[in-house]
């Protein structure tokens, strides 16, 4: 990108900053319409990458000083959630995963289950993208799979649904944990900054295993139709496995391990209590002591995303700041005439307004956003805040139809064989799908775990 082509693109940053700002001020307060233009300009700096990933993230600790939103302290600590540092333990056993060629096998071995149609074939990336984004980054899962997928055949129809399959796999999986997606992390983090209890990991993926395992079959089943009778030929020799590779098991295995006796089993077990940022950040810091010794900070290090965590401590504040600015309140308010309606169509609107406004915007300012707002709801209606909030946060991982919406739509439009009719086509299948299964789920499931 030349010089001229970003200084235009934050100019239209601060544009739609200024414009918001007019808009906001007719109905809002100087501070709130500050706040309002500050997210627009970091939100369309983002999409339009103006400026880096992680240079928009920090502007928070600048802009909400300075507009009087927050002060600096009330800002920068957001930057040290301790869910930043779950997803750190996270990301560096993923970083040991990949690092020790863990995720080919694991590949290799999920393709191994099924048969070597089209269908099966189509369906075993979508499962093994789904249950590697669930403890990788989606990201991740969808550039390591899709050049395996690519080569798997030479028909270019096929090579979409394959393209295709690997990015809604990776989103609906992504899900599967609180470390799976941003999304999921965000809404940690507020439920701590807003002393909800927290949800525990192994309860968490206990709450969303039914959804990931039905869109699954859902969109395994769509994306095959008309393939029954093809074949595909596939090399699934795997070598057994190296000193390194069972050492990252090992610290996986105990990793689950300790999450699973940590984890409190209502009524009957209260677990031991300890704190899961610090587990995974063990976890993770293990894999550079003896005898492990799988991670080297002079080599690593470049792969740790901090950028990433950036964008998490901006998610946090950009919350931080609706809550106490008022702003979360008042638009609570207005959301507050459509609780009068079953509770039922409640959650369909919630869940349909933050799907399809996931796909033109970041999914992670989004959730930071909606969160304080959904929380203001339920204390005005009654109804269970953590319901609506996690129903929000699913539903902003689960936008299938728009490139912009997701990273993994983006990487498989990169690809070179996905169009945007086609994944907008499929897309719009998959969206509205979810949007029901989620409150299906939401009402029939998860009320009566909350």
């Amino acid at each position: 990108m030349t010089t001229q082509e970003q200084t235009k693109k934050i100019l239209q940053a601060l544009f739609l900053g200024l414009i918001a700002f007019g808009m906001m001020i007719v109905f809002f307060n100087l501070q709130q319409s500050l706040m309002v233009a500050a997210i627009v300009l970091m939100v369309t700096l983002w999409t339009n990458e103006g400026l880096p990933l992680a240079v928009v993230s920090l502007l928070p600790i600048i802009l909400f000083p300075a507009s009087g939103v927050l002060t600096t302290k009330a800002t920068a600590i957001n930057y040290a959630n301790p869910i930043i540092y779950l997803f750190l333990g996270g990301f560096l056993i993923a970083i040991a995963v990949e690092k020790t060629g863990l995720h080919k096998i694991i590949a290799n071995k999920m393709l191994g289950l099924f048969p070597s149609s089209a269908r099966g074939i189509i369906f075993a990336l979508i499962i093994t993208s789904g249950l590697l984004s669930s403890v990788l980054s989606n990201t991740t899962t969808t550039l390591l799979l899709l050049p395996i997928a690519l080569f798997l055949t030479e028909d270019v129809k096929l090579k979409m649904r394959l393209a295709l399959g690997i990015a809604y796999g990776a989103s609906i999986g992504g899900i599967l944990t609180p470390i799976g997606t941003p999304p999921n992390l965000i809404l940690m983090g507020v439920m701590e900054e807003l002393g909800m209890e927290a949800i525990p990991f192994m309860e968490w993926m206990y709450m969303v295993s039914p959804l990931v395992f039905v869109m699954f079959l859902v969109v395994g089943f769509v994306m095959s139709i008309g393939l029954k009778d093809v074949h595909i030929e596939v090399d699934l020799h795997t070598p057994p496995l190296n000193s390194d590779q069972k050492k990252v098991l090992t610290i996986i295995g105990g990793l689950i391990f300790m999450l699973l006796i940590n984890a409190p089993i209502k009524p009957y077990y209260g677990g031991l209590g300890l704190s899961e940022p610090g587990i995974l950040l063990t976890a993770g810091l293990l894999l550079f002591a003896p005898p492990f010794s799988i991670l080297d900070w002079m080599q690593d290090k470049e792969n740790i995303p901090y950028r990433i965590m950036f964008l998490f401590g901006a998610g946090f504040a950009i919350a931080a700041a609706f809550t106490a600015t008022g702003m979360a309140s008042e638009i609570a308010s207005h959301l507050v005439a459509f609780s009068d309606m079953p509770i039922l169509l409640f959650l369909l609107i919630i869940a349909a307004m933050v799907t399809f406004t996931t796909e033109i915007t970041s999914n992670t300012a989004l959730i930071s956003i909606m969160l304080p707002i959904l929380f203001k709801v339920a204390e005005q209606t009654g109804i269970d805040a953590t319901l609506i909030m996690m129903l929000a946060t699913v539903c902003a991982s689960y936008a299938f139809m728009l490139p912009i919406a997701t990273p993994p739509n983006a990487i498989a439009m990169s690809s070179g064989v996905v169009s945007i009719k086609t994944m907008a086509k499929y897309g719009i299948i998959f969206n509205i799908i979810g949007i029901l299964l989620i409150v299906a789920v939401a009402k029939t499931f998860w009320i009566g775990l909350l």
